[in-house]
């Protein structure tokens, strides 16, 4: 292991602790000895890291510090190139230009020997069916979701009635065929899942809706959570 990936998988370990780890724990952690990790701490705090706490006591990294030039491991470079390049062909275009902006940003900063492992990486999205329906209205639904703003839509079900909704939108899915838009229902007073090439209209309202979206999205895993273990006790009778 290279002395900068060491630095920077001390810097990760550091980040997973809120409250002080011994060196012993760091040595153990990264397969290490001791020392080293001491002067790796050293070097970090020479380089701008807030960190807390001494030898025999504990060290805790305060929050704010990046280890510069920006690095990452292989498998992360991998990652950013894998899932930017997923977005890039399934996502509807705004948002796959902006995985494409990203990952040049990105690339921009990386030190010289990383960068050729992102131009390089040899993994590829393979050939789907790509369904554009609905696509057109992604945008909008995904500025929805991140203001957390009720939704209008007509909906269209399997056998083509149209139904009037208004929903509270906390996720959108994307599959290979549909994307799905997982909301709060008004009309049924629960969660449901909408296919976005069934919505026939849409209208982003200027109300918020009353719960913030992190609480709505609680509350549906744990609904889901109840869902499939009920359905497991089912199986098992």
């Amino acid at each position: 292991m290279s002395r900068a990936q060491r630095l920077l998988d001390l810097i990760q370990v550091f980040r997973r602790h809120r409250h002080p780890v011994s060196g012993a724990s760091l040595a153990a952690e990264l397969g290490v000895a001791l020392r080293t990790i001491y002067r790796d701490i050293d070097t970090l705090r020479g380089q701008g890291a807030s960190i807390d706490g001494e030898a025999g006591v504990g060290y805790v990294l305060r929050p704010g510090f990046m280890l510069p030039p920006l690095m990452f491991t292989e498998d992360e470079i991998e990652a950013l190139v894998l899932g930017s390049r997923w977005v890039s062909e399934r996502a509807d275009q705004p948002l796959g230009q902006a995985a494409r902006n990203a990952l040049a940003k990105i690339a921009a900063v990386l030190p010289p020997d990383l960068r050729e492992g992102l131009d390089a990486s040899s993994l590829m999205i393979g050939p789907g069916d790509r369904i554009s329906a609905g696509d057109a209205d992604l945008p909008s639904i995904r500025e929805s979701i991140r203001r957390e703003r009720k939704l209008c839509i007509s909906y269209a079900d399997q056998a083509g009635n149209t139904t009037e909704r208004i929903i509270w939108p906390i996720a959108l899915a994307f599959f290979d065929r549909v994307r799905i838009v997982v909301a709060w229902c008004e009309l049924r007073q629960d969660f449901r899942n909408f296919r976005t090439d069934r919505i026939i209209g849409l209208e982003v309202q200027a109300a918020r809706y009353p719960e913030r979206r992190a609480v709505l999205q609680k509350a549906w895993r744990e609904q889901r959570g109840r869902d499939r273990h009920e359905n497991t006790d089912k199986k098992c009778q």
